[in-house]
């Protein structure tokens, strides 16, 4: 049985996924104007690279929409580049990331693509890649060798390998022992790879690796600071996202400049106040960001489903931060869901204040379990005077990596407090 207010928001509640935007599809029915300024100036990197091999980080707040940037500057420029996009996530278990095997998932995915768009590789690299793997591969050397003899299907292989690769932390230890002796080795083959590819599509390759700043920032640090010469070997360009907390690291940040000739590009957090407007109740929004963010909740979630004075309620909450505005109203929808299964006849069931506040509770909640007393006293700072008393400080940046904090830029850089973080620390009597 079809149930009118269920269907709705069971629609919504999908629509309202924290996934990005990365197919055309997605694009055309959630797509909204957003983080123009920051696609010009990747574009303008890429197709301005006097080198033709820049290497460009793109770092910002988990949340804050890289992502579907990045599939909408593969989208403007798939005409003129080759344009490889993935997610480190997709291809290695994210507590195992290194330079050694990103740059091994650069090389698979590089081949699986040359395979997709029936670009010939030579048997002599193919089969290269294939008996190392097998001689990697204890269960499966027979398996490969019976392979080969029957035609040496590359998609089976590759599709083989990036399984083991996501899935078999012995393989993954294999690969960083086998190549970070001689990292040269394998970057050699992913620049032959690319070659190839540049030839036969008669375009140059850009290669963009999407989650990293998903990692943890002791990973991230160890990644770009000990390694990140060897992570940028390759011929080509490259676009790698990073935390915004590793750009708050003096040392690293010097080390990254230097290694990307200073093309690191910062996606900002949409800025619903002016510095320090925010920890006063009585402030008004900026109302042209007000209206972009409800926009994009438009186009997830029907009108009549949301009590019309919560509209602005749901947009500052989430601080501008894109995820947490549809993490907050995903978890509306699923209360609301809850609602409507124990009365399937009350048809005026809508996100209001109550379900609103319960939803808040629950993400509160969450804030609140990983902080004690020291988080306490950063955060109480931050909310006091837009700066913490150390930059540097691990807290202070544990805290902004996991958005309890939040970055802001005008004409100079500031922080503010989660908005529901902030009304933590009020309930608590300390802010």
């Amino acid at each position: 049985m079809s149930i009118p207010l269920l269907d709705k928001f069971r629609n919504a509640y999908g629509n309202l996924d924290l996934m990005p935007l990365l197919t055309d599809e997605d694009l055309a029915q959630f797509g909204v104007e957003y983080g123009v300024e920051v696609m010009e100036e990747l574009e303008q990197l890429l197709v301005d690279s006097v080198s033709g091999d820049s290497k460009i980080l793109l770092s910002g707040h988990r949340g804050c929409g890289k992502s579907t940037l990045l599939a909408e500057v593969k989208r403007r420029l798939n005409k003129q580049f080759f344009i490889l996009l993935f997610s480190i996530s997709d291809m290695i278990e994210m507590s195992d990331v290194n330079h050694v095997n990103i740059l091994f998932a650069i090389a698979v995915r590089l081949m699986e693509e040359a395979e997709a768009q029936n670009i010939e590789i030579p048997t002599k690299i193919q089969k290269q890649f294939h008996q190392w793997f097998a001689q990697q591969t204890e269960i499966s050397s027979e398996e490969f060798k019976a392979e080969i003899e029957s035609g040496f299907k590359l998609s089976t292989v590759l599709a083989w390998v990036k399984g083991a690769l996501k899935t078999n932390a012995t393989i993954r230890r294999e690969i960083k022992q086998e190549f970070e002796r001689n990292i040269s080795d394998l970057v050699d083959t992913i620049n032959i790879i690319a070659s190839i590819i540049e030839i036969d599509q008669g375009r140059k390759i850009v290669v963009m690796v999407d989650d990293i700043d998903k990692l943890d920032l002791a990973e991230v640090r160890t990644i770009f600071s000990n390694h990140i010469k060897a992570l940028f070997q390759p011929n080509f360009r490259i676009v790698m996202t990073i935390p915004i907390a590793a750009l708050r690291e003096v040392s690293l940040m010097a080390i990254l400049q230097t290694e990307t000739n200073d093309q690191i590009v910062q996606m900002s957090v949409s800025k619903l106040f002016q510095q320090g407007e925010s920890r006063f109740e009585d402030s008004r929004p900026n109302t042209e960001v007000v209206e972009n963010l409800q926009k994009i909740l438009n186009k997830r979630i029907d009108n009549d489903l949301i009590e019309p004075e919560i509209w602005e309620h749901l947009i500052l909450l989430s601080g501008g931060v894109l995820r947490e505005l549809i993490r907050l109203t995903n978890q509306c929808c699923r209360i609301c869901l809850r609602m409507i299964r124990r009365d399937l006849n009350d048809t005026n069931i809508k996100i209001d204040a109550n379900v609103l506040a319960e939803a808040v509770n629950k993400i509160s909640l969450d804030f609140d379990s990983r902080i004690g007393v020291s988080e306490i006293e950063i955060l109480n700072q931050i909310g006091q005077s837009n700066h913490p008393f150390n930059p540097k400080d691990q807290g202070f940046l544990d805290l902004l990596h996991g958005l309890y904090i939040l970055e802001y830029r005008n004409h100079r850089l500031w922080f503010d407090l989660h908005p529901i973080v902030r009304q933590l620390l009020r309930d608590k009597g300390v802010y």
